[in-house]
């Protein structure tokens, strides 16, 4: 069933870079398994999947050991400021930084491992108050206090759109932080890089993608379609 599911998701990302003349390649697909075990982790790897992704480190510390094949794991969910130690040893890449605190944290960790990690400022594009980020208007003063840290490596910015069953609904969402990523990157801010846009779920990936999206985050659609 996972592979079947994993070409057919990728079929549609074909399709949806295709209609606006983007190549489906230079989009990665983060295979998001909070909701699984090893055992399925397993089976997405053997079917081509290269990236994970995890909200909780508690919860990715004991898939991460159990599995053997190499792999690109993402912390996709919030993280606390007492988690960065294992953190930063499980993670290639951290989508959710937010704050000064927490990626000075993160510098400070990842030096211990002479190894800087690449981060994505999570932004709040939304009014929604469970979501978590820094606002569009505080971001470029938060990247230009992060540019200072020597162990992280800003590569991006991440957002979540309110959950809709209507996918264009959560285009103005996207838009919000492509443009956001357009004017950041016009500043040209040491050590940091507006390469990737972390947006797009099971939900509205398709609008993500035409939005400018090139890491999407999709789980349901690969094990519970």
């Amino acid at each position: 069933m996972i592979a079947d599911n994993l070409k057919s998701v990728r079929e549609r990302i074909r399709k949806a870079a295709e209609k606006i003349g983007r190549n489906d390649r230079d989009i990665t697909l983060i295979c998001v398994t909070k909701a699984v075990g090893a055992a399925q982790i397993e089976e997405a790897l053997a079917a081509g999947v290269t990236d994970i992704g995890e909200s909780y480190v508690q919860a990715a510390e004991m898939k991460y050991g159990a599995i053997n094949k190499h792999a690109k794991w993402h912390l996709i969910g919030h993280l606390q400021t007492n988690k960065v130690k294992e953190a930063v040893r499980i993670f290639d890449t951290i989508h959710s930084v937010d704050s000064f605190k927490l990626a000075d944290e993160i510098s400070r960790r990842s030096e211990a491992l002479k190894v800087p990690k690449r981060i994505l400022i999570e932004v709040k594009t939304s009014e929604e108050a469970t979501k978590f980020g820094v606002m569009p208007e505080h971001t470029l003063q938060l990247l230009e206090n992060i540019s200072s840290l020597k162990y992280v490596n800003v590569v991006g910015l991440m957002t979540m759109a309110p959950f809709t069953e209507h996918p264009e609904e959560s285009r103005p969402y996207f838009h919000r932080l492509k443009k956001l990523s357009t004017l950041i990157s016009a500043k040209s801010i040491r050590n940091v890089r507006m390469e990737y846009l972390s947006m797009g779920m099971t939900q509205d990936f398709e609008v993500a993608i035409e939005e400018g999206a090139n890491i999407l985050r999709i789980g349901h659609a690969i094990f519970e379609a």
